[in-house]
């Protein structure tokens, strides 16, 4: 608008220490939604159903997965495996994500994430253990064909 482009000025809107207005009008509306007690009631909702679904995709998948730690959306998955082996898995079913310290693999979905999403990831995440999973399988005889 006219009223925000006299915000706008030379060197106001892009240097380091300028203050950019409209990143900080985009961070006040993110703070005014993140405030209200329904959208961390959300998140505390939607970080359960996540620890849930994972957990028995852990209790699936008891070679590769060991654990799943962390609070609310902020999770990990405690990995018997080398956790780059499931960050590639997990990218080959198109679900993005990094190792962390510790032998996880970090998952941290947006906090707008919904029901459905949680079911799309943890299908991918269930996906990609039992491809892991036959990978271990056919290691062994590999090995042993080979040594005939």
């Amino acid at each position: 608008t006219e009223n925000a482009a006299r915000g706008m000025t030379v060197g106001t809107h892009g240097s380091t220490y300028g203050g950019n207005p409209l990143a900080m009008a985009v961070a006040g509306a993110a703070v005014e939604l993140m405030v209200k007690e329904e959208f961390l009631a959300h998140v505390r909702d939607m970080g359960r159903s996540l620890r849930q679904k994972l957990a028995m995709i852990a209790d699936q998948h008891p070679a590769i997965i060991e654990g799943v730690r962390g609070e609310a959306l902020m999770l990990g998955i405690k990995c018997r495996i080398t956790n780059t082996d499931l960050v590639q898995a997990l990218r080959d079913e198109h679900l993005l994500t990094v190792g962390a310290g510790d032998n996880v693999v970090r998952l941290l979905p947006p906090l707008i994430i919904d029901e459905t999403h949680l079911d799309e990831a943890v299908g991918k995440i269930s996906r990609a253990c039992v491809a892991l999973e036959a990978k271990l399988a056919n290691a062994p005889a590999k090995a042993a064909g080979g040594a005939a």
